[in-house]
């Protein structure tokens, strides 16, 4: 039988139980929720997950979650989807940049990413006021995963070049070279 996909986004005020309501609901609609992830904001959340069933399984979920959402005064959107494969992590890497906060900063680097066909499969920034200074700063994280073809030696020469322009600090961690000092043990 033909497995289809949903993808469902959810915004709203973080209260106890509500992802036990939500996988309840997805479960009562004979799904599957094949990934998720979660953020909190102060006291809000966002939620985003992929769900999977037969295409009557995800009738049902498109029509038991909203009523679900309304109820729980949540924001949401749901978008089915062909296929959901797992993301190619077949080179990826940490890359971390930080200093003082300026217009355009995150857009300088995700146009870096973009004209490379790099993949951000994370990303995370916050702004705090330096402490010495009294100035804004900002720490940004991504997760990049890099076409097979691209050469990472000259894309992180050319990553750092363009954090100097930036007036940024950062570095390029390859998560396929091993640290010789990391402890490693698998699950």
């Amino acid at each position: 039988m033909s497995k289809h996909q949903l993808i469902v986004t959810i915004l709203g005020t973080d209260n106890t139980g509500i992802l036990s309501e939500i996988a309840t609901t997805v479960s009562e609609a004979q799904c599957n929720i094949l990934d998720s992830r979660q953020a909190i904001y102060g006291k809000e959340f966002s939620l985003t997950m992929i769900i999977e069933g037969t295409q009557s399984a995800i009738t049902k979920a498109e029509c038991f979650l909203p009523a679900l959402f309304q109820r729980l005064n949540l924001l949401s959107m749901m978008k089915r989807t062909s296929h959901h494969e797992k993301q190619n992590l077949a080179h990826l890497f940490n890359v971390e940049f930080s200093g003082e906060d300026a217009a355009g900063l995150i857009k300088s680097v995700t146009g870096f990413f973009a004209e490379r066909h790099a993949m951000i499969s994370a990303f995370r920034q916050r702004t705090f006021k330096d402490k010495v200074t009294g100035k804004d700063n900002m720490r940004c994280k991504f997760v990049v995963s890099l076409p097979s073809d691209e050469n990472v030696d000259s894309l992180e020469t050319d990553l750092m070049a363009l954090f100097a322009s930036l007036n940024v600090t950062g570095k390029v961690v390859d998560k396929q070279k091993k640290d010789p000092n990391e402890n490693v043990t698998s699950w």
